[in-house]
C-alpha cells in the first residue's frame, strides 16, 4: 500500500512539472507547448540536483510501463478518419516517409558533426 501512495505521489510531483510548464507558457507566450516546457522544467531540476532521481523514479517508470495505454484512444480515434485516409493515404504515407527520413538525416548529420568535434555528449 505505501509503495502505490508513492508512485501516486511521485506522478503527481511529475503532474506539476506539467502544470508549471504550461502555467510558464501561457504567461510568458513561449512558443512551446507547456508540456514541452514542464519537461524542460524537470530536466533542469534533476541537473542542477533541486529534484533527486529518487523522488521521481518509481512514478515515472509506471508511467513508461503503461505508456501504450495511452495512445489507444488516439488509435481508436483513427477508425473515424477511415474516408481521409482512403483519399489522402498516398500523400499521407509519402509524408510520413519524407519527414522519417529527413529525422533520420538532420539526426545523423547532427551526430557526425558533434562527434567530429569531439564534443562530450557524443562518446
Amino acid at each position: 500500500m505505501l509503495r502505490v501512495l508513492k508512485v501516486i505521489a511521485q506522478i503527481g510531483l511529475l503532474s506539476l512539472f506539467v502544470w508549471l510548464g504550461g502555467r510558464l507558457a501561457s504567461l510568458t507566450g513561449l512558443p512551446l507547448p507547456g508540456n514541452v516546457v514542464g519537461l524542460i522544467l524537470l530536466y533542469l531540476a534533476l541537473s542542477t540536483g533541486l529534484v533527486k532521481l529518487e523522488l521521481i523514479q518509481e512514478g515515472a517508470d509506471f508511467l513508461l510501463r503503461h505508456l501504450v495505454f495511452f495512445f489507444i484512444p488516439a488509435a481508436v480515434d483513427l477508425m473515424n478518419w477511415g474516408g481521409v485516409f482512403y483519399q489522402y493515404g498516398f500523400r499521407l504515407a509519402l509524408a510520413i516517409a519524407g519527414s522519417t527520413l529527413l529525422t533520420f538525416g538532420v539526426a545523423g548529420h547532427v551526430s557526425q558533426w558533434l562527434r567530429r568535434r569531439n564534443h562530450p555528449c557524443v562518446s
